[in-house]
């Protein structure tokens, strides 16, 4: 009986591990390479950015450009407005990121007039997201999602945007792990 027992156990050990070991293996290959892109002016959208990391182990990157604003709410508010309108692009600084080796790619920016910051539009002008898949987040004030999806949308050439995007109130992060689960990154 003892014979028959070892005979059975080593045969179940033989099986198991490498099952085992090729569904681990499995698992970590279909997991995405994600980035995590944002632009944040006051903070906020840095927040949420780092808790989308957190979650799922992405790559972050900031949108960086040495285009000033006024410290004072609404002289600023006027000139995002402005620029908005006028379709400016500003130039972006701290180096370029190789979005080729991501499959997920997040892109977080403020709600700006109903849109996206214009550094949105230049970091999109300035990488290839061809076939990734996009998912958006939004920091606002009061404004919601307004149009910041829809025009992310017409501004990402070749890629799948998705359009149930994340927005909350300035940095908070409320219902953020839910929606990041539904993913099913």
């Amino acid at each position: 009986m003892r014979k028959l027992f070892l005979t059975l156990f080593g045969a179940v050990l033989a099986f198991a591990t490498p099952v085992s070991a090729q569904t681990a293996q499995g698992a970590a290959m279909s997991k995405p390479k994600i980035l995590i892109a944002y632009y944040s002016y006051s903070g906020n959208t840095a927040a949420v950015a780092r808790a989308i990391q957190a979650q799922t182990g992405g790559d972050l990157y900031e949108i960086r450009s040495d285009h000033t604003y006024p410290d004072a709410y609404r002289p600023m508010t006027e000139q995002a407005k402005q620029e908005i309108s006028s379709g400016f692009r500003p130039a972006m600084t701290g180096g370029a990121v190789d979005v080729a080796s991501y499959d997920v790619v997040f892109i977080g920016s403020p709600n700006w007039w109903g849109t996206v910051a214009p550094h949105i539009h230049s970091f999109l002008e300035s990488v290839d997201l061809s076939g990734k898949r996009v998912i958006p987040f939004v920091t606002h004030g009061g404004g919601g999602v307004q149009n910041t999806a829809r025009d992310l949308t017409a501004a990402c050439k070749g890629c799948v945007v998705e359009q149930n995007g994340w927005a909350g109130y300035g940095a908070g992060t409320a219902g953020l792990a839910d929606w990041v689960a539904g993913l099913k990154l």
